[in-house]
Parts: C-alpha cells; sequence; structure tokens
C-alpha cells in the first residue's frame, strides 16, 4: 500500500474529512489533497504534524514501515 492510500485510510479509521485533518494537523487543505493524491510528498515537518497529534500516534508505525504492534499501541486502521 502507497503512502497516499495508508493516509487516506488512517483518516478514514478516524471519520475526519480532508478539511478536519487539516484543521487538527495544521496542514493546509490544498496540501493535504496534494499528500493524498500522490502528487506532493509529505516531508518531515509535515508528517511530525500528522504523527505527532494524539488522534493519530497509534498509526505511526504502520504509518512509516507497515508493521503493527498492538502490545505498544501501534495498529493499523481496520
Amino acid at each position: 500500500m502507497d503512502f497516499a492510500t495508508k493516509l487516506k485510510a488512517m483518516r478514514a479509521q478516524e471519520r475526519v474529512t480532508q478539511v478536519e485533518f487539516a484543521a487538527l494537523t495544521g496542514i493546509s487543505i490544498s496540501t493535504v489533497k496534494k499528500y493524498e493524491g500522490a502528487s506532493f510528498e509529505m516531508g518531515y515537518g509535515a508528517l511530525t504534524k500528522v504523527l505527532g497529534h494524539e488522534r493519530f500516534k497509534k498509526y505511526t508505525l504502520w504509518l512509516m514501515i507497515g508493521e503493527t504492534a498492538p502490545e505498544c499501541g501501534q495498529v493499523a486502521p481496520e
């Protein structure tokens, strides 16, 4: 699964729209759309905004390397 698809899956699992996701992370809506459309790669700064948010921390391992560690609270969207 590519990064854009993972980002969409994570957002969908949390039931937030692109607009809500942008507001939660401080990333502009146009940039969120570019990330999810795979037309723009997410840099370190944006990645830390997403994974630093309490709501999305649990997806860090999965988003980065595609693995989970439920015993550590690291999960993947269903």
